[in-house]
């Protein structure tokens, strides 16, 4: 099993992305809200370290939000799957920071309750 995490700045794409899904039988997703670090430091209100001042200037509101989506997937076939639509559907950005995904290994998936 593989745990496979995309975090999307370009969060348009986000229902996109599910239906894609959807379409090639990846039954279940979670979706959090998220920030990057950048993205926090240059909307936080600590005007006392210079370096944060900087980097509002340089990091602007380009992506303050994003959306970070996680699915457990059975083989390794079934994230090249997810990728393939995750990719498809942002094809046709031509810009950079997008997001990025990536996938680890699981061991063991424990239910919350044994019958």
């Amino acid at each position: 099993m593989y745990a496979l995490f995309v975090v999307l700045n370009e969060i348009d794409y986000l229902e996109d992305i599910l239906s894609g899904f959807v379409e090639s039988k990846i039954s279940g997703a979670t979706i959090l809200d998220s920030q990057g670090m950048g993205s926090a430091i240059a909307n936080s209100d600590n005007e006392d370290i210079p370096l944060f001042s900087t980097l509002r200037m340089l990091i602007g509101d380009t992506h303050p939000y994003s959306k970070t989506i996680f699915t457990v997937l059975e083989n390794e076939a079934m994230v090249n799957k997810a990728v393939g639509v995750i990719q498809e559907v942002v094809s046709d950005i031509e810009t950079n920071g997008i997001g990025f995904m990536f996938s680890v290994p699981i061991a063991k998936v424990y239910p919350m309750k044994q019958d």
